[in-house]
Formats: C-alpha cells, structure tokens, sequence
C-alpha cells in the first residue's frame, strides 16, 4: 500500500468518484497475458505503481448522443447490469476513453464491424493525433468516432468487478473493472507523461515480482491479478465475465497496529469492528 499515501485530516470529507477500468487479456506464449501500465512515479495518486488503463468517468461519457455511437449496448441495460438507474453506459465509455488516451488502444469498430486497424502508418498517425486531442481535453471522443465513421464497441466489454477506495484515501473512486480482448491491429503506446510504461505480463509474472518489491501494484489490481491468474486462456476470461451475474462492491477497509497497516474486506472477522475508525 506504500503507493497511496492514507492519511489525511479529514477522511469522510473525501468525495468518491465514479471510475472506469479495463484489463486487456491476450494469449502470449507462456500463458494469458494482461496489459499494465506504469504510473509517473511523481504522480500524486498512485504514482509508480502498475496499473490497468483506466479513470474517472467524465460528463462527455454520458452525453445523450452518445448511445447511437455504441455498439450493442443501450443505457438502459448498461445500468441495469450496474444496478443504477441511470448512466451506466458512461462506464462503458469511460472504459474505451481511458484506454485510447493511456495506451493508444480503440475499442472500436468500423461500419463492417470490424475491429479498427492502425496498421496502415497513415491511419495510425491520424488516430495518433486524434488520442492527443482527446487526451488534451481539445477533442471528445465521440466526435472522433463521428469523423472516422466508427462505433465504439462496447458490446465487446465485460463488466468484470467492483472496488471502492478505502476511506482515510486522499482521492476516492468507485471503480468498475472491465475485461477485454485488446485490438488486434493495434499497439500499446504510452505518452510518457502520466504513463511511463506499458508491459504485457502474466498475472502470476506481476504478482511475483510484486513480493518481491519489482512491480509495485496497490490492493485492487493485486486481487484482480490473482482473478485472472485462475484461468488458462483469454478467451475463457472473457466469457466467464460475459456471464457474471450480479456484482456486489467491495469496500476495503484499512486497520492500523503495531505491524503497520492491514487491509480487511467485508467478511474478515475485524472488518465490521473497524469501518468507522478513522485513521490518524
């Protein structure tokens, strides 16, 4: 947990932010694989620490018109499978946004249905500039896809988990976690600003090098690494989370002793007697 610093004078005053983030899973050589990226180590939230693509969820995901730009997936149903009553499909979007701005990646298809190709060095240097505009707040992403003639495909997105930060945090979200197969004619690109590094690794590859102090990661992205280190292919991951019904949020709780800090989740036997404890 040293990558996020949970102490601040005020911890109920924090407010929680709806988030969005996607794990792209392929099959490498040796086993299933899962796109992280490394924070700027002088970021202010997690900095250093590897992370999947992903971020909060701005108001230009849930705009009006941007339903007739997906694919597969109306408001309605999107927020049903989020038990909200509304503006699930931002998550949606989000999830695509974040991936194109952080790793260069579009999760996207064109009026075939295809997944969109950066092969041809024209059209990767086009999309090259459109992921600076929309990364710099100059462009929305819609308008990209109006311009390419492109839809985002958000039928091909999973709604895999949830995660809450843990009170005393100095930033709070409430994240949806995602799972996806990544385009096929594409490569992840960072910009070296926010992100300094992007690697395909193995789930187990991340967790150990994480012991051993190689690849810092913050609580969440440890169990989901461990989530999908239970499966031997992509494609079983993203089928299994094509069916998972109902997801209940998982708010961590921190407790802090002699030892240092001890992350609890709902159903430890301390959790309940120290949710409300405040951390000094």
């Amino acid at each position: 947990m040293n990558a996020m610093n949970l102490q601040v004078d005020d911890p109920e005053g924090v407010p929680v932010r709806d988030a969005a983030t996607v794990m792209l899973v392929r099959d490498g050589t040796d086993g299933v694989e899962v796109l992280m990226l490394r924070r700027n180590l002088n970021s202010d939230f997690v900095g250093g620490a590897y992370v999947f693509p992903g971020g909060g969820v701005d108001a230009g995901d849930g705009a009006t018109e941007v339903e007739a730009l997906c694919v597969g997936r109306t408001d309605t149903d999107a927020s049903a499978m989020l038990g909200i009553d509304g503006g699930g499909l931002a998550f949606w979007v989000a999830a695509i946004r974040e991936s194109f701005e952080e790793a260069g990646l579009l999760l996207a298809v064109d009026d075939a249905g295809e997944m969109v190709r950066f092969d041809d060095p024209a059209v990767n240097d086009r999309f090259a500039e459109h992921r600076r505009a929309v990364d710099g707040g100059e462009r929305a992403l819609i308008e990209v896809a109006r311009a390419e003639g492109i839809r985002l495909a958000t039928d091909r997105i999973h709604y895999f988990s949830r995660w809450i930060t843990p009170l005393g945090a100095p930033r709070r979200y409430d994240t949806r976690f995602f799972i996806a197969h990544p385009p096929e004619w594409q490569d992840p690109v960072h910009d070296d600003r926010e992100v300094i590094e992007n690697v395909w690794i193995r789930p187990v590859d991340a967790l150990a090098r994480h012991e051993r102090g190689e690849f810092e990661l913050i609580f969440p992205t440890v169990r989901s690494l461990e989530a999908l280190g239970r499966f031997s292919t992509a494609e079983q991951i993203v089928a299994h989370a094509a069916t998972i019904g109902r997801i209940e949020p998982v708010l961590p709780t921190i407790e802090e002793g002699v030892g240092g800090l001890r992350i609890l989740l709902p159903g430890d036997g301390a959790y309940d007697a120290v949710t409300s404890k405040r951390l000094d």
